[in-house]
């Protein structure tokens, strides 16, 4: 029986599944510190940041599905979560945030640490309630986890401190809240409709999102009755690549040209699962099919011609009778042709020498693809890590790639893979980190020492936030406050209590990845690569080339020519490989 509020929110946590909590002590958070060690069975991950818990608690239900859980004391303690729970939310990532409150009789009066943090997490939540009693609380912390579960996004419950002290609700059990899976599919009218818009057209395109998780099939079976080539945005990729005879890449700011050029010559878009946000992207004048669990998803980004309220699984199985398979396929073999050629280019960009130092990005990113395993879950810190991730780590069905995605928060790679690994402590995860991002939440790595989580951080090591350089060059802009005096950040690891490793050159980079893989514990390879990297969008617009020149033209007049010179050395040999 417990015997206090805390009490009966740990053994309702556990009911659940809940084996670990994430976040930073605090007086204010004392008893349900006490309550989680008495019980004993759910470990709290101590971070060293707030912020990194709400990232941590984000990797965990992403890779696991279920609920994770954050806490934070009450003033600063629970505020720092707010990034971290941002990103969970728009991540669409099942996450509880425990947040604790000043005493009671003190709030509105100003008291120390005084914040009102049901209101200020209301907008990166779909629940955010405050407990003011304790017979309120397991009502309120069964339906903070529901609304969480059923609606994939983060719940916030706010507790003054002395609340989870009190005496538990006479009467009151635990109750184990676990995750729901509904069947949701369309109307037989809808499907009818989508139907004739796709048997219609004679060049069907895919978009394909994070909502064909657990879909790949169907999503073949759609392909091959349409005809059509698939295109992925960022957060599909893990889902849709690996094993798709009609894959032509991705498209948007980071994408192929493969996959811009079949989303502009389509006559007809079905996109599923995807809230692609870049409206530039879209086919103009075409009609669009969508399909999305969310009914108030649809429509967003671009005129839909027929809603399909549904998960891409059910949708597609239901709409697939309606459809006339398709036997012209010159489209997609069109988008094939050219994607082949995309990927033959790409590719090259990651042959290196040697001796070449720093070391091309590129390079980097398809030798941790190689060596890593094949069930590997890489997180990518937000910037040119990114386009990295995206262009050169390939997917198998069984490897995962998380990121902020949505949110596009720096210093996400790191925490994230905390909440990975400890989730899951028998998988190999890799973080391709900034130097930027890594060093913004540098202190996790004092985490990753004192939890002994064998993560595998990679650092793209640039010197740069350098994928801020690329916007302001391509706006026209003189780059400027973005240059990084980095220390040696291997030395740094080591200093942590970690292995860490150097690389300067092409050479040592194969045997330096491999020591840090097969390491039993957590492991940093600080890898120095060239910072003068053009990662250009698959489309150049007209005010992107003004940009590049009026860049180009400002920085030679402002005395910095050097840094003109060596971006056109760097890019003119990516030419001369091709």
């Amino acid at each position: 029986m417990a015997r206090t509020v805390a009490d009966l929110m740990v053994a309702t946590l556990k009911a659940s599944g809940v084996r670990r909590v994430y976040g930073v002590p605090g007086d204010s958070l004392n008893g349900l510190t006490d309550a989680l060690r008495r019980d004993g069975t759910i470990s709290w991950q101590l971070m060293r940041h707030e912020e990194a818990a709400g990232f941590a608690a984000a990797g965990e239900a992403a890779v696991t599905g279920e609920l994770a859980v954050c806490v934070g004391s009450c003033g600063p303690g629970n505020l720092h979560l707010i990034n971290g729970l941002f990103d969970a939310n728009r991540s669409r990532v099942p996450v509880l945030a425990i947040a604790a409150q000043i005493p009671r009789d003190e709030i509105g009066s100003g008291y120390f640490q005084e914040t009102h943090p049901h209101e200020l997490f209301r907008e990166c939540s779909v629940y955010s309630e405050l407990v003011t009693t304790p017979s309120q609380l397991p009502r309120t912390l069964e339906i903070a986890m529901r609304t969480a579960l059923a609606r994939s996004g983060v719940a916030v419950i706010v507790v003054p401190g002395e609340v989870f002290l009190a005496d538990a609700p006479d009467g009151a059990t635990p109750v184990a809240v676990r995750v729901p899976a509904p069947i949701v599919r369309p109307d037989e009218q809808s499907l009818a409709a989508a139907a004739a818009v796709l048997n219609a057209a004679e060049r069907v395109t895919i978009l394909a999102g994070a909502g064909c998780a657990g879909a790949h099939e169907q999503l073949l079976s759609v392909a091959e009755a349409l005809q059509a080539p698939v295109v992925h945005a960022m957060r599909g990729k893990e889902f849709v690549e690996y094993d798709n005879p009609y894959d032509v890449g991705m498209t948007g700011l980071i994408g192929f040209s493969s996959g811009y050029r079949a989303m502009e010559h389509c006559d007809a878009l079905l996109m599923l699962g995807t809230d692609f946000p870049y409206r530039q992207f879209f086919p103009e004048g075409v009609p669009v099919v969508q399909v999305d669990v969310r009914g108030e998803q649809i429509g967003r980004r671009v005129r839909v011609d027929v809603p399909l309220v549904g998960t891409v699984r059910d949708t597609v199985d239901a709409l697939l009778p309606y459809l006339t398979t398709k036997t012209h396929s010159a489209h997609l073999h069109r988008m094939l042709a050219h994607y082949e050629r995309a990927r033959r280019r790409l590719d090259k960009l990651t042959e290196s020498r040697v001796t070449d130092s720093p070391l091309h990005p590129q390079y980097v990113a398809a030798m941790v693809s190689k060596l890593a395993a094949d069930d590997a879950v890489f997180t990518a810190d937000v910037g040119t890590p990114c386009i990295w991730a995206a262009r050169y780590l390939r997917m198998n069905g069984r490897r995962r790639l998380l990121g902020s995605f949505n949110h596009g928060s720096m210093a996400n790679a790191l925490p994230q893979a905390i909440g990975v690994q400890a989730a899951q402590p028998g998988r190999q995860v890799v973080t391709l980190s900034g130097d930027g991002g890594l060093a913004m939440l540098l202190g996790e790595l004092i985490t990753l020492r004192q939890q002994q989580l064998p993560v595998k951080v990679v650092v793209f090591d640039n010197g740069a936030l350098s994928f801020v350089e690329l916007e302001m060059k391509a706006a026209g802009i003189v780059t400027y406050a973005t240059g990084l005096t980095n220390p040696d950040f291997a030395q740094v690891a080591q200093a942590v209590g970690l292995f860490g490793v150097r690389v300067d050159s092409a050479g040592e980079l194969g045997d330096a990845l491999r020591a840090a893989f097969a390491h039993d514990g957590p492991a940093l390879v600080d890898v120095r690569t060239s910072r003068q990297e053009l990662s250009l969008p698959p489309k150049i617009t007209l005010a992107q080339l003004k940009g590049f020149t009026l860049y180009a033209t400002r920085t030679i007049l402002s005395g910095n020519a050097d840094e003109i010179f060596e971006l056109a050395k760097t890019n003119l040999r990516e030419l001369d490989r091709e």
